[in-house]
This record gives structure tokens, sequence and C-alpha cells, in this order.
């Protein structure tokens, strides 16, 4: 079973809000979640992002992948460089050998 992070929108018509969740790579955009993270209001000056870091790094850990847009919300919050450096242990990724290989 591969897991994926990924927006699920919410919302009115031209009034999008999203949820942050993990979900069954084949599912549908909008389709049955795994476990919800967090959520992102992108119409909010500043845009409103909500995350629970903890529960990210371990969905991570346990080897679910983020899609583009959610690692670009998962960067902004920190969680991917936390996951690297526990990943790689602040070494460089190119020469580093990923824990537990």
């Amino acid at each position: 079973m591969a897991l994926k992070i990924r927006l699920k929108r919410v919302g009115k018509k031209h009034q999008p809000s999203y949820r942050i969740v993990v979900v069954e790579a084949a599912s549908k955009r909008d389709g049955k979640t795994v476990d919800e993270l967090g959520h992102f209001n992108p119409l909010t000056e500043p845009e409103e992002i909500q995350l629970d870091v903890e529960a990210a790094l371990d969905w991570l850990r346990r080897g679910a992948q983020p899609t583009p847009a959610a690692r670009r919300l998962l960067s902004r919050m920190g969680v991917m460089k936390a996951w690297h450096q526990e990943r790689f242990g602040g070494r460089d990724k190119e020469t580093a050998v990923p824990a537990g290989d």
C-alpha cells in the first residue's frame, strides 16, 4: 500500500481551502483519508498553514511520499529539513548513505 501526503480540497466554489492528508496513492483527490495532518488556507493574508509536524515526520518515516504541492508546504513548516537532518544526520545529501541501508 503506497501512501501519499497530499492536499484535499474543501470549501465553496471560488473559496478553496485545503486539508493536508495522508491517503492511499490510488485514491481520488477528495477520497477516503488515512490521517489528517493539518490545513492550508491560501486566501488569507498571509496564507494560513496549520500542521502537526510530529505526525508529518512520523508518516515520512513510514514511507509516505509527499506530492509537489504538499512538499512545498512541508518545507515551509520545516518538516522536510527536519526529516533530512534525521535521515542523513547533517551529512551532504549526495555523499550520504541513507540510514537503515
